[in-house]
Parts: C-alpha cells; structure tokens; sequence
C-alpha cells in the first residue's frame, strides 16, 4: 500500500485511479503556473468539495471530476502564450 492509498483509508474514501491522478496532477500544473502556487492546494480541495457535490446530484465520479476540472480551467487566468525570443 502506498502513502496515497494510505491517506484514502484514513479519510474513508476510495484513492483516485490512475487515471484521476494525472488528471489531477495536470490540473494542480495549471492552477500553479497560470495562478499562483500557494493557492494550488487550496483549489484542488475546492475542486474536491465541486466532485462531491455534483456526485450528490447523480453524476459519476469520472463526469464529476472530468466537468468540475474543466469549471477550474475556465476559472483561471489566459495560459501565456509561447515567448519570443
């Protein structure tokens, strides 16, 4: 078991698949460069309580997770586009 699957246990919920967590990751990137770092912990527990909520109201796990990502990116500021140099 790892440190992952360890912390889902002693928070009584399933870890995320792997496919979840490069989602995750991805996201967490997005919040941390097109935002600010500090603030990337912060977003991904909001973005948990949105997967919760929407999975109150019927929604799968991976729909859930996969419209509440796609609510974050549209939260955040413009990507920078590629410098010139």
């Amino acid at each position: 078991m790892d440190r992952l699957d360890e912390i889902a246990v002693a928070l009584a919920t399933d870890p995320p698949t792997d496919q979840e967590t490069a989602q995750l990751l991805d996201v967490a990137r997005d919040v941390a460069h097109r935002a600010e770092r500090v603030i990337t912990p912060l977003s991904t527990f909001l973005l948990g309580m949105n997967v919760q909520r929407r999975m109150s109201e019927g929604m799968g796990r991976p729909e859930a997770l996969a419209a509440a990502i796609g609510d974050l990116r549209d939260a955040l500021p413009p990507a920078p586009g590629p410098t010139q140099g």
